[in-house]
């Protein structure tokens, strides 16, 4: 199962990848072909594995060229050099998962980030080998970043270098210059930077940005690559980039507060005004009891769980979009090919279960999270409005959280529990970033707003690979429009069987 990261796959979600959302798991010697055509979109996005953590090294770059009559709203660049980051295991990340979901703690994290598959030099196997920019004194260069890794936001800098963020996601952006960059998860970004230092190599670093707390692993290693200018004489040092603390949430949060869309005539900011249906969605961490009288690896022997409004998805045995759509299929009660039964129901709450201080000191006791393959409901073109609710259950984190068949505008977000009389007061519905991956902000809340014009099952979850092993995800029903143009198109002959 390959999914195409950020391509809307408008009305044809048969082909958008996520093994038990939108098809069956295509099995060992067998093949799949992917037919869809790309509309209305242009930019950097990528492809990746969608089941179990195979992503982890089944991933690469998608750029989507805009047509020569439009070209790019921003000067255009000596060079396009796509860079895309990942980690380095030494495990077999299949092993590492399974062994966290049978004792219920936490796996084990990368050995490394690599920057286009190299760690760089700060590694004795690979102090020779990493990824090399050749660069001109006075010229731009365009970098299409891909954040490829399992579990790890990651924060970016050139030494001596501004870095000026022209696209999020596919989508231009109003250009914002810096010298540092975040980047979550799932999340793609172009940025512009300028070689206008002397002659010399800089270090292009990269490293985690953890906001979980100081009990919780995570990979602190850094990542290098090197930007070398041409007529530079080999025995210069290179010089080095003085990168964030790991925890620096205040540059996190103010990096991702400072995008906006470009919002101009060829690329406008069509934020929905008139809502139709407001959700409330809690996302976060918890603890469900070791099963029987055993002993589990988790907070108190219990097992790590994760939620959406105290519900843990459970991926279901057969594919849902075949489930709901496919004529012959039951909405609700499904027959797999190995006869047994997989229940699924589209009654997703839209609000919280119980309602607490979601991001207070002190929690509820009774809220082990209830699993279930359970959806959201929504007819077609009908304009939604979605507040992401961190909790602190298990500790305030940032969790990165990624729409499938969609774009979204993220039109508000703050810190705490999000007020819904007085929050949407300062909603900006005028050129809010446009997004498919977001990050909820650590102890706080964030607002996006969509118009659901595109039928079929889209899954929205936690792009921490470990939190949607864990249960950090739901799906959408959206329903076929009137006309044909707005309804799915009818499924290929050869879709894989459960």
């Amino acid at each position: 199962m390959v999914g195409r990261h950020g391509v809307r796959q408008f009305r044809s979600a048969w082909f958008d990848g996520p093994a038990y959302i939108t098809q069956c798991p295509i099995m060992p010697g067998h093949s799949f072909l992917y037919n869809f055509t790309i509309a209305n979109q242009r930019g950097t996005l990528f492809w990746h594995a969608h089941i179990n953590w195979m992503r982890s090294t089944v991933h690469g770059p998608i750029i989507i060229r805009p047509k020569k009559r439009y070209g790019y709203p921003f000067p255009k660049p000596s060079k396009e050099i796509p860079i895309v980051l990942s980690e380095w295991w030494n495990s077999d990340t299949e092993a590492v998962i399974n062994e966290a979901m049978q004792t219920g703690g936490g796996p084990n994290v990368s050995d490394a980030y690599t920057i286009n598959g190299y760690p760089g030099s700060m590694y004795n196997c690979s102090n020779t080998d990493m990824f090399k920019i050749k660069v001109k004194q006075g010229h731009t260069y365009l970098l299409r970043i891909i954040n490829a890794a399992l579990n790890g936001d990651l924060f970016l800098r050139i030494a001596g270098h501004n870095l000026t963020v022209v696209e999020v996601d596919a989508s231009y952006t109003k250009p914002f210059e810096g010298n540092t960059i975040l980047i979550a998860p799932g999340q793609t970004m172009n940025v512009l930077f300028t070689a206008d230092q002397a002659l010399g190599t800089y270090a292009l670093a990269v490293r985690a940005y953890t906001s979980a707390g100081p009990k919780v692993p995570f990979d602190s290693s850094t990542a290098m690559a090197m930007v070398e200018y041409e007529g530079s004489s080999k025995s210069f040092t290179p010089v080095m980039p003085v990168l964030p603390a790991y925890n620096d949430t205040y540059l996190a949060d103010s990096f991702s507060a400072s995008l906006r869309s470009l919002n101009s005539a060829g690329s406008p900011a069509l934020v929905p005004k008139n809502i139709d249906r407001h959700l409330l969605f809690t996302v976060g961490m918890a603890v469900k009891p070791c099963p029987g009288q055993g002993n589990c690896q988790g907070p108190a022997g219990g097992r790590f769980a994760s939620s959406m409004n105290n519900i843990s998805f459970v991926f279901p045995k057969t594919a849902l979009l075949q489930s709901f759509f496919v004529p012959q299929a039951s909405s609700y009660k499904i027959v797999n090919g190995s006869g047994s039964t997989a229940k699924f129901h589209t009654d997703f709450p839209d609000q919280p279960t119980m309602m607490f201080d979601f991001t207070g000191s002190s929690q509820p006791t009774n809220l082990a999270p209830k699993e279930g393959t359970r959806l959201s409901w929504i007819p077609f073109n009908a304009s939604v409005e979605i507040v992401l609710q961190d909790t602190s259950i298990l500790g305030t984190e940032n969790h990165p959280i990624h729409l499938h068949g969609y774009n979204f505008f993220v039109v508000g977000y703050g810190v705490g529990n999000f007020d819904n009389k007085t929050d949407p007061q300062r909603f900006n519905l005028v050129d809010p970033p446009e997004r498919n991956t977001i990050g909820v902000p650590k102890g706080g809340w964030i607002a996006l707003r969509f118009r659901a014009d595109n039928p079929g099952v889209w899954l929205m979850h936690c792009h921490l690979e470990i939190h949607t092993s864990w249960g950090l995800g739901m799906a959408f029903l959206v329903t076929n429009g009137v006309e044909e143009k707005d309804s799915l198109e009818p499924p290929p002959n050869y879709l894989p069987v459960c």
